[in-house]
């Protein structure tokens, strides 16, 4: 970008505040529409042409794991979880297609406006399948080593997340309605989307840790050898263990881009960060990559069917036929719960502590496993 000290004041009107000979050059490069000596692309907002052949790679990566979360989310009717990820490959299968023609001209408008709000967002719809997990897991191994119900998961984590789409989009509007004549509201908007992506981080942070110590409760809980023998054998099937390493690959991937994320935008647009295209290659574009392969072609409809039959339960249970749990008890007044075949004992606590490990109506379940 032009720096203010680099313009001959004598070219410029009289009397300009400095706020507004910064809106004075945003709304002239705003005006440009191609390359040229007066709009070189350095002035920019990437400061570079984007290139082509990885851009074309990356659209076609996302294009393969859109088919393949389509492929096996109609397959095994996990729509939820499947949704959510095809939206977020859709998104960046958008995002690298318009980059592509910005290849040829940086000053393309839509092209660049498309790739700045389907890059950003899509990622928050991949967070959203990856919290559905959790609770899904929890149940079919043992609810009561959870410190939440299982069922809240999707309530707490998912809406925050979405809070945090909201505050990038809104972000991305100010940027976008300042970016004509009023520096300091893009400067606002870009605050905005910091913000969003800084709240991104904290739930993230704040679902690994909750789903990495449950895990951790439950492998010290199966080492004791109190687990049933449904639960041990799910704990150690090949295809849960590779569905959860999966998960938890796509987890870090976005956790970092999101990190980076933050970097990028902390200098404002433009900055050298943001101008630097193989940081952006690596931990924008092959990070989400790498979680969309991987959430697409490890499909819980596949290696974790407990979560797909639970998914379809309840569908079912409003036809009053509910496969995902039931409940029983053993003549000695011990509470079993029994999810999808997996077996958990839960204590004879305090009320409360039975209310948390075992649900106890067909309609809450029906509430919990439509998710």
């Amino acid at each position: 970008m032009v720096k203010l000290e680099d313009i001959d004041p004598s070219l410029l009107p009289p009397n300009l505040s400095p706020t507004e000979l910064e809106n004075l050059i945003a709304a002239y490069y705003y005006s440009c529409d191609y390359v040229s000596p007066t709009c070189p692309v350095t002035a920019t907002t990437l400061g570079y042409y984007p290139n082509r052949g990885i851009n074309i790679f990356l659209s076609i990566g996302f294009g393969v794991a859109l088919l393949a979360t389509l492929f096996h989310g109609v397959r095994t009717k996990t729509w939820t979880y499947s949704g959510f990820v095809a939206a977020g490959c859709a998104l960046e299968l958008a995002g690298y297609v318009s980059r592509i023609p910005l290849a040829a001209n940086p000053w393309n408008k839509k092209a660049f406006e498309t790739q700045i709000v389907a890059i950003i967002l899509a990622p928050t719809l991949l967070c959203i399948s990856i919290y559905l997990t959790l609770k899904h897991v929890c149940l079919s191994l043992n609810p009561g080593l959870s410190r939440v119900r299982p069922r809240l998961y999707p309530f707490i984590f998912v809406p925050l997340d979405i809070s945090c789409l909201m505050v990038q989009a809104i972000g991305g509007a100010l940027a976008a309605g300042g970016a004509v004549s009023n520096i300091r509201l893009v400067e606002h908007g870009n605050r905005a989307i910091i913000a969003g992506i800084v709240l991104q981080v904290v739930v993230l942070g704040g679902f690994g840790g909750v789903g990495g110590e449950f895990l951790y409760r439950v492998g010290r809980w199966v080492k004791t050898g109190e687990a049933g023998g449904e639960v041990v054998r799910l704990w150690n099937d090949g295809g849960f263990r590779r569905f959860g390493y999966a998960v938890s690959g796509a987890y870090l991937a976005i956790l970092l881009r999101c990190i980076y994320r933050i970097a990028e935008m902390a200098g404002g647009w433009g900055n050298h960060i943001m101008q630097d295209e193989w940081s952006f290659v690596v931990l924008e574009g092959i990070m989400i990559l790498i979680a969309c392969l991987l959430l697409a072609f490890f499909p819980p409809g596949v290696l974790f069917p407990q979560m797909a039959a639970r998914m379809a339960a309840g569908r079912k249970s409003e036809k009053g036929d509910v496969e995902g749990q039931t409940q029983t008890e053993t003549s000695s007044g011990e509470r079993r719960v029994v999810v999808d075949g997996n077996t958990a004992e839960a204590s004879t606590g305090t009320e409360s502590e039975k209310e948390k490990t075992v649900p106890v109506s067909s309609s809450a379940v029906k509430k919990e496993d439509s998710i």
